[in-house]
């Protein structure tokens, strides 16, 4: 069983684990490997700030990031993007799998995000997602629901 899987059990948290043969690297790939609209993926962007600590905006996945208003609602200098070696390093997934809650970090996630029912995230590695309520995904990272949609 991968580590995030077992996460998933260990803390009970009602979501359903897909795995694929093909990648879900990107939304696109995702959304076709998954047989559903794009309009049901969020994305994990993730920022380190200037202590080095790890920040993840979650949007939509259409969405883009205001780094800006990432920084503003922080009280923070613009924090920059995370290498995938950081990413790997910091919160124990590849880069293109990184699921929305599961390790340290402050989690942002924006106002559109909560408008869906349910939604598609990152399931630990690139062949994997997870299926979860929005509401479920908040309880799971303890994150701060804002706008910060370009």
């Amino acid at each position: 069983m991968n580590k995030f899987k077992k996460y998933l059990a260990e803390n009970n948290i009602p979501s359903e684990y897909l795995t694929f043969e093909q990648s879900c690297h990107s939304v696109a790939e995702a959304a076709q490997t998954a047989n559903t609209s794009a309009d049901n993926f969020v994305k994990n962007i993730c920022f380190i700030d200037s202590d080095d600590n790890l920040i993840v905006a979650i949007v939509k996945g259409e969405d883009k990031v205001s780094v800006a208003k990432v920084a503003e609602i922080l009280n923070i200098k613009k924090p920059r993007p995370a290498t995938p070696a950081e990413i790997l390093e910091k919160t124990g997934y590849p880069c293109g799998g990184t699921p929305s809650f599961g390790y340290p970090a402050t989690f942002l996630v924006d106002t559109r995000v909560m408008e869906k029912e349910t939604i598609f995230t990152g399931g630990g590695t690139e062949n994997s997602l997870l299926k979860i309520t929005a509401t479920e995904l908040l309880k799971a990272n303890g994150g701060k629901v804002v706008n910060i949609k370009k």
